[in-house]
């Protein structure tokens, strides 16, 4: 008897591990990706031979199921990579994670004992609930610490106040947005955190390694992909996902789908399911709202600029907030030895004045900012090519958490979908934890068949 195939939507990491692990246990699924390759925004573009990561893609995961499963994915070309990232702060560069020598040189004794007396101000007052970003940093380090290295660099990345951001977005990723982990970990924090690692390993050509070794093992496994193919829609009977219809090559396709796994932003998913929800649900979903996300990759005519990975911008000065330099990532990246290739990461919404921009002015503002910064010169920029990446971050919004529960409670009731990864739950993951949900979604599939 014929039975309708497993389909997944997306072929991010959590998309490719659920597939990845209903093959391995005989489930073959089929994979629809929008773009033409495999990784998500995990993926690396390549322009005249350099290599550009959509955003930093470290492997580093306190998780060991996902280290085995990188390792016994791609055994080779994986690189153990030393870290080495600095913050531009009011004119200067902080090492980061910080050393508290190098921190009180460039902000001076007097500013550095003023950081410290707001600390510790803030940690004997007792804990008082925090519903936003501002309150939840400010409650537990300070006001001063907030103000001076956090607001400007979290509010870059959302690109609202911190006073609209919920405070589960410092509870989750605190360490990974400001100084505030780091200089704990200087004054004498005993736990060193994830995000402060001194070592992880990278694929030697980029990220998208990885993702195209998963892509031909679960092709060989039987799985099937249908790439450059857009969701249409999702046709259900009541409580069951039958089918879904792709958009590919000029042509509409209907696909019979057994069980559906997503991994595409729920908002989107909602507006696809053929009936649609009932309304609250659709306006519930139409609230949750995304940062979208600008790489412009600098092809630089210099053999060295600077030794970092990459440098946080906390300045106001610049609309950059985070630059790759993809040849200390690997030497790899690039083909000339002579040259660099960089990466200018801007934080926007689509259809803002910096989205709309056109892909010469892009180029040409991200080698005036390099400039600004003191990195290179404008005249060292030969090259350049802009990738645009839409719904790269979602946002924990003071309204978030309510719109989200009517959103997964509804979605809950469709017997065979699973929503998995960071748009698909709405969770500002790690790649490490979104492969961790694809393959849980995996498993619950295959237990229940």
């Amino acid at each position: 008897m014929h039975h309708a195939p497993t389909v997944i939507i997306g072929a991010g990491p959590a998309g490719l591990a659920a597939a990845y692990e209903l093959a391995r246990q005989g489930r073959p699924p089929l994979v629809v990706e929008k773009r033409p390759q495999v990784g998500g925004m995990a993926r690396t573009e390549t322009h005249r031979g350099f290599r550009f990561d959509i955003g930093g893609h470290r492997f580093f995961t306190d998780l060991p199921e996902i280290h085995r499963l990188w390792e016994e994915t791609m055994p080779k070309d994986f690189l153990p990579v030393e870290r080495l990232s600095r913050i531009f702060y009011r004119d200067r560069f902080i090492r980061y994670p910080l050393e508290l020598s190098d921190l009180l040189r460039t902000v001076g004794l007097q500013e550095g004992v003023r950081i410290l007396g707001s600390y510790l101000r803030a940690h004997t007052r007792p804990a008082r609930e925090a519903d936003t970003f501002e309150q939840w940093v400010s409650s537990r380090f300070g006001p001063r610490l907030y103000e001076r290295f956090f607001r400007s660099y979290t509010e870059k990345v959302w690109g609202v106040p911190c006073s609209e951001l919920a405070a589960r977005l410092a509870a989750e990723r605190i360490q990974g947005l400001s100084l505030t982990s780091a200089l704990w970990s200087a004054l004498g924090g005993r736990k060193r955190l994830k995000t402060l690692t001194d070592r992880f390993s990278y694929p030697c050509r980029g990220p998208g390694m990885m993702w195209e070794a998963f892509y031909r093992r679960i092709q060989a496994l039987g799985g099937s992909f249908r790439l450059n193919a857009e969701l249409v829609s999702i046709r259900r009977e009541g409580h069951v996902v039958r089918s879904v219809t792709l958009a590919r090559e000029g042509r509409t396709e209907e696909i019979p789908a057994g069980h559906l796994i997503s991994s595409i932003p729920l908002r989107d998913l909602v507006s696809r399911l053929s009936p649609r929800p009932p309304v609250q649900v659709a306006r519930a979903a139409g609230r949750l709202v995304y940062r979208d996300f600008l790489l412009v990759g600098l092809i630089a005519d210099r053999d060295a600029l600077f030794q970092d990975q990459w440098i946080y911008v906390h300045s106001p000065d610049v609309a950059v907030g985070r630059i790759q330099n993809f040849k200390n990532w690997s030497l790899a990246m690039v083909p000339d030895a002579k040259k660099t290739g960089l990466g200018m990461e801007y934080f926007c919404t689509r259809g803002d004045a910096l989205w709309s921009l056109d892909d010469n002015t892009l180029i040409q503002r991200s080698a005036h900012e390099l400039e600004h910064l003191g990195l290179a010169r404008r005249s060292d920029v030969e090259d350049g090519v802009v990738y645009r990446q839409t719904e790269a971050y979602p946002c924990y919004l003071l309204n978030s958490s309510s719109e989200l529960s009517t959103v997964l409670h509804y979605l809950s009731g469709i017997s065979n979908l699973e929503t998995i990864g960071r748009n698909g739950l709405h969770q500002y993951d790690n790649q490490d934890q979104a492969m961790l949900t694809g393959l849980e979604a995996a498993r619950r599939l295959v237990r229940d068949l």
